[in-house]
């Protein structure tokens, strides 16, 4: 394998982890300027146009019948619960730490439900490593802490769809899509995606955007960075790993997202978020071993 190729596989999960975590950034930027449907229906509706020229240019392979519809589904799950969730819970008045770090439970919730999907041992190195990282996150996102804020009842049950939607999404596209070619797969996820969106928006909001510099800004990284970056490394670690390494590196996001708010927002980081951050690292080398403890 050449060199430089191999130091970009190499650098995949690290890559994946930087764009993900940026998805809180981008979204605190342009949430001001449109409802959160609306703002995730333009998202992916750009995205659609652009892996269309892409499509177009690169000529992949395209999937069957049933992969199409195999791949709406994954899509409805991976994009349409999860973001929708997500927002939801933030326009509802969830803090954007705690969606964080319950989305982050994914990496424990998918290795309960991997043995069964897929009939794979976890080892005891692995168990040690989802729920050393489950530690982490809670000590990056202060759980019990003082600041810790009232949370009502419809912004908890967005925020378990998100994170239903993320890990049965995840699980589904390993055990049904995992052999279609990148961009075709993308495609359709996001054309039901854009359905799911539109039609949140139109029943549920007014639709109106602000169209200012940094919400224009803020989608396109959305677009660029998240919807094609992210998730084509997001189905390449699919493709290639087991289902619970791929979700320990979720782990990462909350740290990362952690590092990216106190630089670009001046939030606080303290000394117990550094700790998390250093446990949730000790904890993704763990899960994602490949040597395993039966």
């Amino acid at each position: 394998m050449h060199p430089f190729k191999q130091l970009f596989q190499t650098s995949i999960p690290a890559l994946f982890v930087f764009l993900w975590s940026t998805g809180f950034i981008g979204a605190k930027f342009g949430l001001p300027y449109a409802e959160p449907y609306t703002l995730l229906f333009y998202r992916f509706l750009l995205t659609l146009l652009l892996l269309a020229g892409l499509i177009a240019y690169f000529r992949p392979a395209m999937p069957s019948g049933r992969q199409k519809w195999h791949l709406m589904v994954s899509g409805s799950l991976i994009h349409g619960a999860y973001l929708g969730g997500v927002f939801t819970a933030i326009k509802l008045g969830m803090s954007a730490g705690l969606i964080a770090l319950l989305v982050g439970l994914q990496p424990l919730l998918t290795t309960l439900v991997t043995p069964f999907v897929f009939r794979q041992r976890i080892g005891i190195v692995q168990w040690s490593g989802v729920l050393l990282g489950l530690l982490g996150v809670g000590l990056i996102l202060d759980i019990g802490g003082a600041h810790r804020a009232h949370i009502g009842h419809q912004a908890l049950i967005a925020a378990v769809v998100a994170l239903i939607g993320i890990t049965a999404g995840t699980l589904y596209q390993k055990k049904f899509c995992a052999n279609n070619a990148l961009l075709s797969s993308a495609w359709y996820q996001y054309l039901s995606t854009v359905v799911i969106f539109g039609l949140g928006a139109f029943f549920f909001e007014t639709m109106q955007v602000q169209w200012t510099t940094p919400f224009v800004l803020s989608l396109l990284w959305l677009v660029l960075g998240l919807s094609i970056g992210a998730i084509l490394l997001l189905t390449y670690l699919i493709k290639h790993g087991a289902a619970h390494k791929v979700a320990s590196w979720f782990y990462l996001v909350p740290a990362a997202t952690a590092l990216e708010a106190f630089w670009v927002f001046d939030e606080e980081l303290g000394l117990r978020k550094i700790i998390g951050i250093v446990v949730v690292v000790l904890a993704v080398l763990l899960a994602t071993r490949e040597k395993r403890i039966q």
